[in-house]
């Protein structure tokens, strides 16, 4: 049985898997709505109850939301103009672990660590869209 993935395969699922990451912290946020009570009536109105990481975790979903736009169509511009290479497969690699790194980071508080996570990942999304011009 063969589970190597060609480059273009890594762009299409790495796609897929930045898509389900930007769930992950709301998995936090779900917890501590459940730690004060869900008020089904006004549930954004919880917000201000939530506890900070919650809060953090909140804000870490809504970013994940933010790139996830420019990462999958980074990425898709690179697969659509035949860029798919070695590089291009580090770089999606490189992302998603950026990107789970980067919202355990804010969850846990740790800005001196989250904003390098942040900065990583801008990166590789720039160097996808490089890849897809030369």
């Amino acid at each position: 049985m063969n589970l190597t993935l060609t480059p273009s395969q890594i762009l299409l699922y790495g796609i897929a898997i930045a898509g389900g990451l930007i769930y992950l912290p709301y998995i936090v946020v779900a917890y501590g709505r459940v730690s004060v009570g869900i008020d089904m009536n006004a549930p954004r109105a919880m917000f201000d109850r939530l506890p900070d990481y919650a809060k953090r975790a909140t804000w870490a979903h809504q970013n994940s939301f933010e790139v996830f736009a420019l990462f999958a169509t980074a990425a898709i511009t690179a697969y659509v103009t035949n860029s798919a290479s070695d590089q291009t497969s580090l770089d999606v690699l490189i992302f998603l672990v950026a990107r789970v790194l980067f919202s355990l980071f804010y969850i846990l508080d740790l800005p001196w660590l989250r904003s390098p996570m942040w900065a990583i990942s801008m990166v590789c999304i720039g160097r996808l869209f490089s890849a897809s011009l030369f």
